[in-house]
């Protein structure tokens, strides 16, 4: 092999080094280095530092073949670690391994507050003749909730993601402008759902895609989809999320109400989440509902959404079959509407009808009584949470903290995703023999 002969300093020297630094009970934040064969042991301390503003550290430790914590204390410690992690790489890469970030641990730390496992997007390029500190972009500091468009656009311009490093695989899907693609990122070994859009689009679209970014970037709940990073290429911009292998709600048949209980109880918390951001998605449905094989449900897709300034809004925007009375007329709406199409949604997927109404009879729940369940078919708290998500006026649905209390809820909220998991793993499989081979 090549690698042999040169060495793994020489074989990787072209190669993306991403850096996870542990941080103690609040999981980690990924650090991505180019020339990182030429990486000096204060850069790393430098970086440490920024992550750990309130800490110590004058050494970090990693983990060799045998789960052995080495300590590193200088460059020529440092070399050692990363020669040894190259080898490693290397013989992933021969035999066809996913490649895992070098992972190290700060050493006399103190607990740090908590931190957005996905807000920190580095890019140096470290060099013999650069020895400046490392700039790194926090995207989310946990006492912060703003971002004007050019923080935004510098974190973009920092990102860990980039075209070169990106492999596309199966289309996903469409939609708000743009196609969705499962990827693979090659420095990672990141299985990624990447939505590249073309931006010779409307200026209201741009607005839309923009707002789903800055929304992005502040949540940090496992009820959203986790964001990676996005980059510009010519006219279009590539958005790298969570790849979630269950897809999206809309594509199931009617769900066991045991299991339709947890899934809502997760679309619940991810809404509630939202809101306490002061954000409406604006476009709560089922395919915007995602769930994994992990028994994990997460919201995606806020091309739509905005902050809520003054808890109500009157832009005009959405998915027109989910929205509530108050929107199909245009008048004022605020979180009650998100309640509404939470509802219709959980209607429709029991209902099994695939749309739940042509868009022409819309206007039919402006002027007339709400849709209602078939008595007899569902429990009676399920029947409940939905004829209260669709109350006529707004103020007739449950506020957030009312929609956790609620019975059907609350009779789910058991946080057993074991449920979740099994029935999508079923569902899968059967879709892939209803499929028959490739």
């Amino acid at each position: 092999m090549l690698w042999l002969t040169l060495g793994p300093f020489h074989a990787m020297e072209n190669q993306v080094l991403v850096i996870r630094i542990k941080i103690p009970n609040s999981g980690a934040v990924d650090w991505t280095v180019h020339s990182g064969p030429q990486l000096l042991f204060r850069d790393v301390l430098d970086v440490i530092g920024q992550v750990l503003p309130e800490a110590t550290t004058t050494a970090f430790e990693y983990e060799d073949e045998d789960g052995d914590r080495i300590t590193v204390r200088s460059d020529e410690e440092m070399k050692a670690m990363l020669s040894y992690y190259y080898s490693t790489v290397m013989e992933q890469q021969v035999n066809g391994q996913l490649i895992e970030p070098l992972q190290i641990f700060p050493r006399a730390c103190k607990p740090p507050g908590e931190r957005n496992i996905h807000g920190l997007k580095v890019n140096t390029r470290a060099g013999p003749s650069q020895h400046s500190s490392p700039a790194v972009s926090d995207s989310l500091p946990s006492n912060s909730l703003k971002k004007s468009s050019a923080e935004l656009k510098k974190i973009l311009a920092n990102g860990q993601m980039n075209e070169q490093d990106i492999r596309y695989r199966d289309t996903l899907g469409h939609g708000n402008g743009g196609t969705v693609y499962k990827a693979y990122h090659v420095p990672s070994g990141k299985i990624l759902a990447v939505k590249v859009i073309l931006l010779d689009i409307t200026l209201e679209l741009q607005k839309q895609i923009m707002s789903e970014l800055e929304i992005l970037y502040k949540c940090d709940s496992s009820y959203i989809i986790g964001f990676y990073g996005a980059f510009f290429v010519e006219n279009r911009i590539s958005i790298c999320t969570e790849f979630m292998d269950g897809g999206s709600l809309d594509v199931y048949r009617k769900i066991p109400e045991h299991v339709l209980g947890r899934i809502a109880v997760a679309v619940v918390k991810g809404l509630t989440y939202l809101w306490s951001l002061k954000i409406l998605h604006r476009d709560v449905k089922p395919s915007n509902m995602l769930v994994n094989t992990r028994g994990q449900v997460k919201l995606c897709d806020f091309g739509v959404s905005t902050q809520l300034v003054n808890s109500i809004a009157k832009t005009y925007v959405g998915t027109n079959a989910y929205m509530a009375p108050e929107r199909i007329s245009g008048e004022q709406y605020g979180i009650h509407s998100d309640v509404w199409s939470l509802g219709i949604s959980f209607m429709e997927i029991q209902k099994n009808q695939g749309s739940l109404m042509p868009l022409q009879l819309l206007q039919c729940i402006v002027d007339e009584d709400s849709p209602v369940l078939p008595v007899g078919e569902f429990s009676e708290p399920f029947v409940h949470f939905i004829t209260q998500c669709m109350g006529k006026q707004p103020k007739e649905r449950p506020a957030p903290e009312e929609l956790m209390g609620h019975p059907f809820i609350v009779q789910f909220n058991d946080g057993n995703a074991t449920v979740v998991s099994m029935w999508v793993c079923r569902a899968l499989e059967e879709r892939r023999s209803q499929q028959g081979p490739p």
